[in-house]
């Protein structure tokens, strides 16, 4: 009778350090799920709301549609932009800028490297420094 009682304390430990496994798996889930997911668009909510809230008349920008024109008036919701030189206005929510600056500058912004290609450059660029410091003290060397 005594053995029947170890065994059946053995058997709920078991269950319970399963348990514990299980819920530690969640909770690790949940969080690579946060920093994968949410928080990286969350900072891109945040980022475009800024650009929006800075626009001022002169301005440059493109719609998440493709139009491209200058600010020439911005309210709390919307902003007009003029389209070409016959003054065409057009009238569009903050929520439809889609970049803001002339179509060069933006082009420029879509070539830049990422910032971890920045890295591999700096990496590449440190041995031909290397190279070069070591052809000068051969050049010094061979005087």
């Amino acid at each position: 009778m005594i053995q029947i009682a170890y065994a059946t304390a053995a058997d709920s430990t078991a269950a319970t350090g399963g348990m514990g496994s299980t819920v530690l798996m969640i909770v690790l889930m949940i969080a690579i799920f946060y920093f994968l997911m949410i928080r990286p668009e969350n900072k891109r909510k945040k980022q475009a709301e800024e650009m929006r809230s800075s626009l001022k008349k002169g301005d440059w920008l493109t719609t998440i549609g493709g139009v491209y024109g200058r600010v020439v008036a911005i309210t709390d919701r919307t902003v007009v932009i003029e389209t070409s030189e016959d003054r065409v206005r057009v009238e569009f929510l903050k929520s439809a800028i889609g970049q803001v600056g002339t179509l060069d500058e933006q082009a420029a912004a879509q070539q830049r490297p990422a910032k971890k290609d920045k890295k591999a450059d700096k990496a590449q660029e440190a041995p031909a420094v290397e190279e070069k410091a070591s052809e000068e003290t051969d050049s010094t060397d061979a005087e």
